[in-house]
């Protein structure tokens, strides 16, 4: 969902046609040949919604018709000849069947700040699919949130863990899982805490619009602790 009206693209990883991608200025580098990559989550944006009148074309993309960074109202930023519903929930595009598949027209996703294992100066923005987002852990594998919840419950931070990502290799659209794999090393957490710090990884960069400050907000889905219990 990288939009045009971004000044410019940051790198980021993509999942698409079941395969793990950096794209850096349009161009791509498959990685993770295995089936995963092994990354460190850095900050997250707020869960979005997004509209697409047309067919989203990855290859060169535009900006959505309709969009809420809060999933709750359309983003002022809105064209308001563009604008779906004064509610999301009131909205026709966010009724099932309204989208493919039977699924809702206005999709759901997530976007994460990341770095890779053994490459910790540079940060990828990540966009995870509603279907790699929700879910209770089932058999032992964790969506974003189910993954979040289980590090808070460790008083665990995800930017002090490797954390594995891996597709679920059922589904037949794109889906992956998270598991934590070890805590990071001292030098390691110097590295993470410094990407954190950058604009790349604020919430703001996250976003896939450009908005006013005022409609963004600093919460992140991984609750901030003290301390690192791995086991």
């Amino acid at each position: 969902m990288d939009s045009a009206l971004d000044s410019k693209f940051p790198p980021r990883i993509s999942i698409r046609d079941g395969q793990f991608r950096c794209v850096v200025d349009g161009k791509q580098e498959d990685i993770g040949s295995e089936g995963y990559i092994n990354i460190v989550v850095i900050n997250a944006a707020n869960i979005a919604r997004t509209f697409y009148a047309g067919a989203y074309d990855p290859d060169n993309p535009s900006p959505p018709t309709c969009w809420s960074f809060d999933t709750q109202l359309p983003s002022s930023e809105v064209p308001e000849d563009q604008v779906q519903a004064r509610r999301c929930m009131d909205c026709e595009q966010n009724i099932r069947g309204s989208g493919g598949n039977g699924g809702r027209a206005c999709k759901y996703s997530q976007r994460i700040a990341v770095a890779l294992e053994g490459e910790m100066d540079t940060i990828y923005h990540f966009n995870l699919p509603a279907t790699s987002v929700f879910g209770n852990i089932k058999d032992g594998h964790m969506g974003l949130q189910a993954y979040a919840k289980f590090l808070s419950t460790r008083r665990t931070n995800s930017i002090s863990v490797i954390t594995q990502v891996y597709f679920d290799e059922k589904s037949y659209v794109p889906k992956l899982y998270f598991k934590a794999l070890r805590p990071l090393t001292v030098t390691e957490v110097q590295y993470a805490l410094e990407l954190k710090r950058s604009d790349a990884a604020s919430n703001a960069a996250l976003q896939n619009v450009t908005v006013s400050n005022d409609a963004v907000t600093k919460t992140s889905p991984f609750t901030e602790v003290d301390g690192f219990v791995y086991k």
